[in-house]
């Protein structure tokens, strides 16, 4: 009887590690097959990461106005500015523009840190 129920614990923990999991952009953990619903991004929560993404790629954050959506920062000659709006549908748009820019992999490196604090 014993090794039975060693032999159905064993069967069981196999097939428990093959079940496939996903972790949502919010860290919750999902099995596979369920569906994920995701809330539109929060424009405090955009804003954020956005100032963060810049500081990340070495910029030197000089300005930060969240009731303008304005983030202005600095990194050699370069003057890099984040625009982060509030959308009609509600959606949030966030922009990064540079002026004085030699680096030409600059914006794009900022985008991908601010899709990856996004959890995208």
């Amino acid at each position: 009887m014993k090794q039975w129920l060693n032999a159905a614990a064993c069967g069981a923990m196999l097939a428990l590690a093959g079940c496939a999991y996903y972790v949502a952009p919010d860290g919750t953990v999902v099995p596979a097959g369920y569906p994920v619903v995701t809330a539109p991004a929060s424009y405090d929560r955009s804003f954020a990461a956005a100032g963060a993404a810049m500081s990340d790629q070495g910029i030197a954050i000089t300005q930060q106005d969240p009731a303008k959506g304005l983030i202005v920062g600095r990194t050699g000659a370069a003057t890099v500015t984040a625009n982060v709006s509030r959308q009609a549908d509600g959606s949030v748009r966030v922009q990064f523009d540079a002026r004085d820019n030699s680096d030409t992999g600059l914006l794009e490196r900022v985008s991908r840190s601010y899709d990856r604090r996004m959890g995208r």
